[in-house]
């Protein structure tokens, strides 16, 4: 699987280059313990050594490497990092859907469109416009409940997210039809917890979401 290079429109080529890295170390393929060498990627993306060191930093302030004089050294990311991301996820969403609750009218139309963009591309086994469509809904809610550090927290994990949902993805959609209806189903219902404007229930659809999301990293995630 490659990082979709829909997903970098208007990204500089060492935001490029990160997101491929970034990829293959969450999915397995580069090994925790490896040694990134930036003449060897610049080779392998035909560029320079600049936007490789720029790959580099942005890898290390997630920390997935940690930069040392012999190279960047790969720490990976564990399921039990993974979870911790996904703990992270759940504050900022409570939050955030707790927030709206009051006026969530301006935001049903939106989410509706979202996760019947979901369906189709579930349809289509379309395993890009599928994650990318399941960040967006998600996204809509975060940016929507209109708080700066709430954002800014946001920001700072979105591109592992991003990876993460990727890989989510694809092994959803290789489970068939009903696992499919099962993960869009999901979604309407905490679309519905936002219609009902009860926080009561807002709340116990977000936890089961996420509760149910944590046993998809265990069998989508390598646990190293």
């Amino acid at each position: 699987m490659q990082y979709p290079s829909s997903w970098l429109k208007g990204g500089s080529l060492g935001e490029a280059i990160a997101a491929e890295l970034r990829l293959q170390i969450i999915n397995g393929t580069i090994k925790p313990g490896s040694v990134l060498s930036e003449n060897r990627i610049a080779a392998d993306f035909g560029t320079s050594r600049s936007p490789v060191r720029e790959a580099l930093k942005t890898l290390s302030g997630e920390g997935l490497i940690a930069l040392q004089r012999m190279g960047a050294v790969v720490s990976g990311l564990s399921l039990h990092d993974v979870e911790e991301l996904y703990d992270v996820r759940y504050l900022i969403e409570s939050f955030a859907w707790q927030r709206l609750a009051a006026n969530p009218e301006v935001l049903i139309a939106p989410l509706a469109q979202i996760i019947d963009k979901m369906e189709l591309a579930g349809k289509h086994r379309d395993i890009v416009d599928f994650a990318y469509q399941d960040l967006c809904f998600h996204e809509t809610i975060i940016t929507s409940a209109k708080h700066t550090r709430i954002l800014h927290l946001w920001t700072s994990i979105r591109q592992i997210v991003m990876t993460v949902m990727l890989i989510t993805t694809r092994e959803v959609l290789s489970q068939g039809e009903d696992k499919i209806s099962y993960v869009i189903g999901k979604h309407r219902k905490l679309l519905q917890g936002l219609e009902s404007r009860d926080s009561d229930i807002i709340q116990r659809n977000v936890e089961e979401y996420f509760a149910d999301s944590h046993l998809t990293l265990h069998t989508s995630i390598p646990n190293r």
